[in-house]
């Protein structure tokens, strides 16, 4: 790791160093809270959780090799080991990242929003890797240790950094923004999740604005044009902010629309500069075309070429538990069991509605919507039914108001409940026709990827 010495280190964190003074000039070689995936000469961050104190592991840690250790406790390091003490682990942790992301030096795209940070991350990467060594969050490192981690991930060959920015209380986005350092922000909706927390959309708003703050003061601003809530952002910082999405106020825009069903779509992007390029996409959905068009303006933005945006696009593919479509003998299945609120809901079921033959939904409870959650849950049943789904099968206590919702509608699915998913399991093939092409969805605590396995198994 490059310039990350003990002492910078230390520097960093505003820590007070124990160990012998010759340590203090050497660099770590990686940075870990993990104590089973300490490297030789590393530096181990003893992170403090409810159930868990990572300062019991200091000792075993540098016995196996450890350079150093941050902790939080009095303690005399072994000789030819260093030991740094703060006051707050997990505030050293994102100091001495924010550190290490400066010395680095590569752009950082900062992305948060309610739906679709992860698939938007996916996307813009692609994009950014057609003329960059692009470095991406990968699985669900988007919070408060995960973040960290990742830049600390950065080497010498990478040049942007996309990182995908999660939170669900207020001042989470303030720390995990001033420890990225953002060039650029991307917000892609604000909708209703961790209401829980957050009280309301326009809660959610002022949390995920939050990553202003730390945006550099030449960054730049990239904002969904088609989310009533993200128009009214005008100038953080001074910067305007460039719209991407449908209409016509949008500075990125997609037109000319045409759907493939499931295999995909068809459109053009206008650039802010007025370059028309057209798009073909393989994975179904209008989300996928909005991830496009906000990919396609980020590129824009980093002198990218329309031809490296056409072949990005065209290399596109869901991944696994969001959306991916997988197909057996029997069925056609669309997996999109990692995690629900009702934004993504609704994307889920209009993606479904593209399918030939009969339309099956399984929906689970969306969970962390607050004191409205029924009705939250109630809403997405109208939805379904007008979107044509045949058969919707719901499973859980806020299932059952998904169902609710849809028998109150003249025109509804075939409907069935469960209270326990391992109800629906036992019964789930008594249900099921050859030719279906069936929807998954719940949050991820529902472990509706139980329901995948036994359906692509069969």
């Amino acid at each position: 790791m490059k310039q990350m010495s003990l002492a910078q280190i230390t520097k960093a964190c505003e820590g007070s160093y124990k160990g012998s003074p010759e340590l203090l000039e050497l660099e770590v070689s990686m940075v870990t809270t993990d104590s089973r995936k300490i490297e030789k000469g590393g530096l181990f961050i003893a992170l403090k959780g409810e159930r868990f104190d990572g300062n019991s592991y200091i000792p075993g840690v540098l016995e196996n090799g450890a350079l150093c250790a941050v902790g939080s406790i009095d303690y005399e390091p072994p000789v030819g080991c260093g030991y740094i003490r703060v006051s707050d682990t997990g505030k050293a942790l994102k100091d001495i990242a924010s550190y290490y992301r400066q010395v680095m030096g590569v752009k950082v795209v900062g992305i948060t929003g309610s739906v679709g940070k992860t698939s938007t991350k996916e996307t813009i990467a692609a994009f950014l890797s057609r003329k960059f060594n692009v470095l991406r969050t990968e699985g669900n490192f988007n919070n408060e240790i995960g973040v960290p981690l990742t830049i600390f991930r950065l080497k010498e060959e990478h040049e942007v950094l996309v990182l995908e920015m999660g939170i669900n209380h207020f001042g989470e986005m303030s720390r995990l923004t001033a420890c990225a350092k953002p060039d650029i922000a991307v917000i892609t909706n604000i909708g209703n999740c961790h209401l829980e927390f957050l009280g309301d959309r326009d809660g959610v708003l002022k949390a995920k604005s939050e990553i202003f703050e730390g945006l550099r003061d030449d960054g730049g601003i990239f904002l969904n044009g088609d989310d009533d809530k993200l128009i009214t952002i005008t100038s953080p910082k001074g910067i305007v902010p460039v719209k991407f999405g449908f209409s016509e106020g949008c500075d990125v825009k997609a037109s000319e629309i045409k759907s493939h069903g499931l295999a995909g779509s068809t459109f053009d992007v206008t650039l802010s500069d007025g370059t028309v390029v057209p798009m073909s996409v393989k994975v179904p959905g209008e989300h996928v075309i909005r991830n496009v068009t906000c990919a396609s303006a980020v590129a824009e933005h980093l002198g990218v070429s329309p031809e490296a945006m056409q072949e990005a696009a065209a290399s596109l593919s869901a991944m696994a538990g969001r959306g991916a479509i997988e197909t057996t003998e029997d069925y056609i299945i669309m997996n999109d069991c990692y995690n629900a609120n009702p934004a993504s809901m609704r994307a889920a079921l209009s993606v479904l509605s593209y399918a030939e033959g009969r339309k099956v939904a399984i929906l689970g409870d969306m969970l962390e919507l607050g004191p409205k959650e029924e009705e939250l849950h109630r809403e997405i049943g109208p939805v379904a039914a007008a979107l044509g789904v045949d058969l919707l099968i719901t499973v859980g206590r806020l299932g059952k108001c998904i169902s609710e919702g849809a028998k109150s509608v003249p025109v509804h699915p075939e409907l069935v409940h469960f209270d326990k998913l391992e109800e629906l399991l036992s019964s789930l093939f008594n249900l099921l026709k050859s030719g279906d092409s069936i929807l998954v969805k719940a949050s991820h605590g529902m472990h509706f990827d139980q329901i995948v396995e036994m359906l692509t198994s069969k």
